[in-house]
């Protein structure tokens, strides 16, 4: 899947880091889930790169709020789904101007320099870059964001509002026909 979302921009095998790029190095976490699946993430080493002066800062719902958003959801008759979006980080483009030098694990590009696009887990802005991509889908999908918790989004849909509770990958939708969302 890493292919998929175009992570790197492939230099060339042996191809020099492009000027003003901080090599890196990456690593893969695996692990099993209580189910039984194995998963394994490709993580960066963001602890190599500067420090960033702006926030990169990405919300989680709070424990109130979700409380609220189920609450509402009973009153108004709404449908409760619980989503994950799979490879989050891989659908936003990355802050940081880093490369590596493919390894062993990445086949055919092994010694290639590859320019690293999209905002991998461990890289420092990733959280708020995902965040970011996510609110504009939101907003596309005419959501806003509640006065409340930035983290709770609402719409109105004829009668009643619809909500979706944001922990950085995880949402909560509370919705006539939550299905609309899958």
């Amino acid at each position: 899947q890493i292919q998929e979302y175009k992570t790197f921009r492939d230099l060339g095998k042996g191809a020099p880091g492009p000027e003003g790029y901080k090599k890196i190095k990456v690593h893969f976490v695996f692990d099993v889930k209580h189910d039984g699946r194995h998963k394994s993430r490709l993580v960066a080493g963001g602890h190599l790169t500067d420090t960033p002066v702006d926030s990169v800062y990405s919300g989680v719902v709070s424990l109130r709020s979700l409380r609220l958003v189920l609450f509402l959801a009973e009153l108004n008759k709404l449908h409760v789904w619980g989503a994950d979006i799979g490879n989050a980080y891989l659908e936003a483009k990355t802050k940081e101007k880093v490369y590596i030098i493919g390894g062993e694990g990445f086949g055919n590009l092994k010694g290639h320099t590859l320019v690293i696009d999209k905002a991998l887990y461990g890289l420092k802005s990733s959280g708020l870059r995902w965040h970011q991509k996510l609110v504009d889908v939101l907003r596309d999908m005419g959501f806003q964001m509640s006065k409340a918790d930035p983290d709770v989004w609402m719409r109105q849909n004829e009668d009643v509002w619809e909500y979706i509770a944001v922990y950085v990958d995880d949402l909560a939708i509370a919705a006539k026909d939550p299905e609309k969302y899958n």
